[in-house]
């Protein structure tokens, strides 16, 4: 059972306590523990092979450490068990509406036997959540609009999560004897924010020892098919495995077209039709002059290409596009004009600027996270603690910043192998004012700021409240700009254009958070901005050291965005970052 699966469980687990209305500190244990669990970069269930102490992981009691290693070995939890006799299972599908927690929740359940979307569909239409004291009519319709949103929307797992899923399978698979090759296609390898299923090419000289491998995997919950060249497995946590065995005659090929996306192969398969080739999984392939480039046949022709990507793509007259791009978004074209961006990389990077300490809901020290950051080679990192306006965490006022500045000060004499710098998000009040005063926000060396309050304004008002803010002259940079949480929340109502024009003209940075559930901005929303000459940063936003890995995936996220090193301010030489803060 991989990390994600655990923190599942736990997650599960404080949600059906937290409705049936158990101890509010044993609900908040168990959501601790999921967090802890989910972020840690070390497989726990190796922990517990190797029997040790998982009590040593912050936040981890003993009592939890004993569920944790039950769920590892025997794949369920007796405490869940008992939970789901009391509290019908099904009740936690309401948590994906955005605005249900888990007292909506048990509002709903206790008091209307809701226990269900299809129950809340019918509770709506008869009238009787709105009838309910502290919900109302206006709630109801949010609940309304959310229910139509999520029974539409296609279950999918963050990238991180298949991440965590996925590795432990391949480094399972290139144990098998015979394997010659593999690789994970898909969106995936084109690193999309959130995953439908996982496709995987092997090149093998024998396939049933790694279709073996691929049935026997741990994490396998059922076996939808296996044979000589493709097996089907679904995981515990519902993650569909597709594993195809290939000819390595065609396997660049496959790769190419297992890879996507659907449009992008489309525009080259026309591209190969305009030349007499038929471009299918199994190769290029040259059409005989009588024949139609377009038939259905995939390997009618002489094979001429497809044994790896790259010669798919020069039967086209095309360089070897990266995955990150192929969305049909005019990579084609840029190819073909020898146009491509120089994607940005993560050796680029020189530092991270918007982290967290327990100065205000961060867990580590600041010495702790600048020799974290230290290890990750940066040149320099900037501390970002809240400010106190935030009400879910202990933000700092004007008189603790003081106190931090002293830490600080401490902490660069300790930690000479990077340079910390000074910084602090700041809440972007209703009115578009900041939450410090501005002799403070002056003497800092940078400024984040960010919407936390106050979500569903209209789009006129928040618009005009971040472009106020930008307007600040101590401001560096605008954080999560949309404030969305993938598969948790919508973006906030907002003209992004408006605040790429105004992030321009007053010199502001607009952050891509790293953070896996959020990548805000958007990719679509990165290349806009650089476009209009915009400076982007990818931040981690960590909140422990284990976060600071997350930057691989600002990165993959600004790749998608066709962003280049120089249009970020983190891969500046501190030299220049320092003069860009000044200026």
């Amino acid at each position: 059972m991989e990390n994600v699966e655990i923190a599942a469980v736990l997650r599960e687990v404080a949600d059906l306590l937290e409705i049936k209305g158990g101890n509010p500190f044993k609900v908040r244990a168990y959501r601790n523990a999921a967090q802890k669990v989910a972020s840690q970069a070390r497989p726990l269930r190796r922990m517990i092979e190797e029997e040790e102490d998982l009590t040593k992981i912050p936040g981890i009691g003993k009592d939890m450490s004993s569920y944790i290693t039950e769920l590892v070995r025997t794949g369920g939890l007796e405490r869940l068990r008992e939970l789901q006799k009391d509290v019908s299972p099904t009740v936690t599908e309401l948590l994906k509406l955005d605005g249900v927690g888990a007292k909506t929740a048990a509002k709903l359940y206790h008091e209307l036997g809701v226990d269900s979307m299809d129950k809340l569909r019918r509770a709506l239409e008869s009238g009787e959540v709105s009838k309910l004291e502290g919900l109302g009519a206006k709630t109801a319709e949010k609940m309304r609009r959310e229910l139509e949103e999520v029974t539409g929307r296609e279950e999918r797992f963050l990238l991180s999560e298949a991440d965590s899923l996925v590795r432990p399978l391949v480094e399972h698979l290139q144990d098998a004897k015979a394997l010659k090759r593999l690789q994970i296609a898909g969106s995936f390898r084109r690193r999309s924010e959130t995953v439908g299923d996982i496709d995987i090419l092997a090149i093998c000289d024998d396939w049933e020892p790694v279709m073996d491998a691929l049935t026997s995997f741990d994490s396998v919950d059922r076996v939808e098919q296996s044979g000589e060249t493709r097996g089907t497995v679904v995981l515990r946590s519902g993650l569909q495995v597709d594993l195809r065995i290939l000819p390595e005659e065609s396997y660049g090929a496959a790769l190419h077209y297992f890879t996507g996306s659907k449009s992008h192969n489309v525009a080259v398969r026309k591209m190969g039709v305009e030349r007499g080739l038929k471009i299918s999984e199994y190769g290029v392939f040259e059409v005989p002059e009588n024949r139609n480039a377009d038939s259905s046949d995939p390997q009618e022709g002489k094979r001429v290409a497809g044994k790896d990507e790259k010669s798919v793509y020069k039967a086209v007259g095309l360089p070897w596009i990266p995955p990150e791009l192929r969305e049909s978004r005019g990579e084609l074209e840029a190819a073909e004009n020898n146009d491509l961006p120089d994607l940005v990389r993560m050796d680029d990077i020189k530092g991270d600027l918007q982290m967290h300490s327990t100065w205000s809901d961060g867990e580590a020290s600041i010495e702790e996270m600048a020799r974290a950051c230290a290890d990750m080679g940066y040149e320099y990192m900037a501390i970002t603690d809240h400010s106190s306006w935030v009400g879910v965490t202990t933000g700092l006022d004007e008189e603790k910043l003081e106190k931090q500045w002293e830490e600080l000060e401490k902490v660069r004499g300790k930690v000479e192998d990077i340079t910390i710098l000074s910084g602090m998000e700041v809440d972007i009040l209703d009115d578009g004012s900041l939450d410090l005063e501005d002799g403070h926000l002056e003497r800092l060396d940078l400024v984040v700021v960010a919407i936390h309050s106050n979500m569903d304004m209209d789009e006129d008002e928040m618009t005009a409240r971040v472009v106020k803010a930008l307007s600040h002259p101590s401001v560096s940079i605008l954080a999560h700009p949309t404030g969305r949480k993938i598969n948790q929340r919508r973006p906030i109502n907002i003209d992004l254009e408006q605040v790429i024009d105004a992030a321009v003209e007053q010199e502001v940075a607009l952050e891509c958070n790293a953070m896996p559930n959020r990548l805000d901005l958007a990719d679509i929303h990165l290349r806009r901005a650089a476009e209009k000459g915009a400076l982007l940063v990818v931040n981690t936003d960590a909140h422990r050291p284990d976060h600071l890995r997350y930057m691989s995936y600002g990165i993959d996220q600004a790749r998608r965005g066709w962003l280049e090193s120089d249009d970020l301010l983190n891969t500046k030489s501190l030299s220049k970052l320092r003069k860009w803060l000044k200026g």
